[in-house]
């Protein structure tokens, strides 16, 4: 689903608010939780999962077209773990199958 997706569906869902309405909402939201990763913080959603910041070393990388050594500078990536109830969700169709 892409963000412009979500807005579209959520303002189909609440007739009462404009589309521009929703889009703020939206966007306050993301940066909002964009903000506490960046302030080394956690954005937990119950239920759905946990977004978190973790750090990577540098580290010397290769080149795959030439073989080159490469120097990869230490970096920070986002990292997310899904909460139970998502996991539970998305195998429910799995059990079917076994």
């Amino acid at each position: 689903m892409l963000k412009s997706e979500l807005i579209e569906r959520l303002a189909s869902e609440y007739p009462h608010m404009t589309q521009k309405d929703v889009e703020r909402v939206v966007n306050l939201i993301l940066d909002s939780m964009i903000s506490t990763l960046e302030g080394g913080g956690r954005v937990e959603l119950r239920g759905f999962g946990a977004l978190s910041v973790r750090s990577r070393p540098a580290r010397v990388g290769r080149n795959p077209r030439t073989g080159e050594s490469v120097n990869v500078p230490a970096k920070h990536v986002p990292f997310f773990k899904s909460g139970k109830e998502l996991r539970e969700r998305l195998n429910l169709s799995g059990d079917d199958n076994e």
